[in-house]
């Protein structure tokens, strides 16, 4: 299943037009910062279990996930695809993109200064 990669900004315009931010990284780093208006629901490789959560959190059908660097959000949009949802990944995560000495390859969410709330 081929998922749909979209940068941070595009994202950002999905979520004008009403999608729902899905943020699949754990608790902690949800609350340190994410996505203005993000639904934190952390990722499980237990398909069931996650969509079933994902479903109670948002009665939504557009998706937008993230995580921290554009990882595991992609294996989480393939699961929530195969269920039905209409689902993008947003790439670069939260944080951004990293190379293999830690640079930053491609900025998120949070570096290229898009809306962000923290529950600290």
């Amino acid at each position: 299943m081929r998922i749909t990669r979209i940068s941070p900004r595009e994202a950002a315009e999905k979520l004008a037009e009403g999608w729902v931010y899905v943020d699949v990284r754990d608790e902690l780093d949800f609350e340190e910062g994410h996505p203005r208006g993000a639904i934190n629901v952390p990722y499980t490789r237990h398909e069931e279990r996650f969509v079933e959560q994902v479903r109670a959190r948002t009665g939504a059908k557009k998706l937008v996930l993230g995580c921290k660097s554009g990882i595991v959000s992609v294996h989480a949009a393939e699961m929530l695809a195969r269920a039905g949802y209409e689902v993008v990944e947003q790439r670069a995560g939260f944080d951004g993109c990293r190379g293999t000495f830690g640079q930053v390859e491609e900025p998120g969410w949070a570096r290229l200064g898009l809306p962000v709330d923290s529950d600290e």
